[in-house]
């Protein structure tokens, strides 16, 4: 039986009302709405996306993320194989949740087979495959806010162009003067690899994939929920000449994640072999999680 993740707070029923509300509604697929129609949030049928910002947003500190790091990044959690990692993934989607009916394997097979019939290198496939293989942090017992969610640098003043900005005043770090300048605890040009990030899935499966994967797709998966810097073009100031050429890769990313849902699921039994075969090809018979 599927199981709902562990938390204290569950501002969204699940993660898959996550991944609606970001492909409906934050980020409509290009073409389908106005411009001034992208970021209306108005609409009462939001009010638990807005509880999620505002837990997201007060919470995620600089300390907050380094206690994170520190916890999770020595990758001592459990290892497991790719299979297991996402049948673990999938105890996450609720039976009676009203969405399309697609499980967590469902989102990633149709993310990875769009990629695969572009033609894209096989690395890219795999990429679109794993990259939200981090959620399994909910599984560890941490909440939605410190999963899933647009994220952005800690330890330097919030961007007003993060989604639900207004919700940062609540955030300690608002207040102190180590962390509320445009720079804060950073230098002018440090490279993203060398910024903290709001904590969720996309920091640290960077880390469990980031002695097996190319750059670019290493790039895909740190942050593609970097919404303020390859949607909004923000914190230039933390950005080196390779955050800026890699830029191209997350932005080629971004249309599979986010506009690949269709009704018909990808059939599994028969795509198996193939992604057997890739996952031998790129990683370790075990990761370490």
């Amino acid at each position: 039986m599927k199981t709902a993740a562990a938390s204290t707070d569950q501002p969204l029923k699940s993660l898959d009302d996550w991944e609606d509300f970001v492909e409906g509604q934050l980020y409509p697929e290009p073409g389908k709405k106005q411009k001034e129609d992208y970021r209306n949030y108005d609409n009462p049928a939001r009010d638990t996306v807005r509880e999620f910002y505002r837990l997201n947003h007060r919470y995620q500190t600089y300390d907050f993320v380094r206690q994170k790091e520190q916890e999770y990044l020595p990758l001592r959690k459990r290892e497991m194989t790719i299979f297991e990692a996402v049948e673990f993934l999938n105890t996450l989607v609720d039976d009676s949740d009203p969405d399309i009916d697609l499980d967590q394997l469902q989102h990633l097979l149709q993310t990875s087979e769009a990629i695969r019939q572009d033609g894209h290198e096989d690395w890219f496939v795999l990429t679109g495959f794993m990259h939200d293989l981090g959620k399994v942090l909910c599984l560890f017992g941490e909440p939605q806010w410190a999963v899933v969610g647009d994220t952005f640098p800690v330890g330097c003043r919030h961007s007003g162009k993060v989604v639900y900005p207004e919700f940062f005043a609540d955030n300690p770090d608002a207040g102190d003067p180590r962390y509320n300048t445009e720079l804060g605890v950073y230098q002018r040009g440090c490279g993203l690899r060398n910024v903290h990030m709001s904590w969720g899935h996309d920091e640290y499966l960077y880390h469990i994939t980031k002695d097996y994967l190319p750059e670019s797709a290493l790039y895909m998966i740190r942050y593609h929920s970097f919404y303020a810097w390859h949607r909004e073009n923000e914190y230039g100031q933390l950005l080196d000449d390779h955050d800026r050429e890699m830029l191209f890769w997350v932005r080629k990313f971004n249309p599979y994640d986010l506009y690949s849902k269709v009704p018909k699921k990808p059939d599994w039994k028969e795509l198996k072999p193939y992604y057997t075969d890739l996952f031998n090809k790129f990683l370790p018979a075990k990761l370490a999680f």
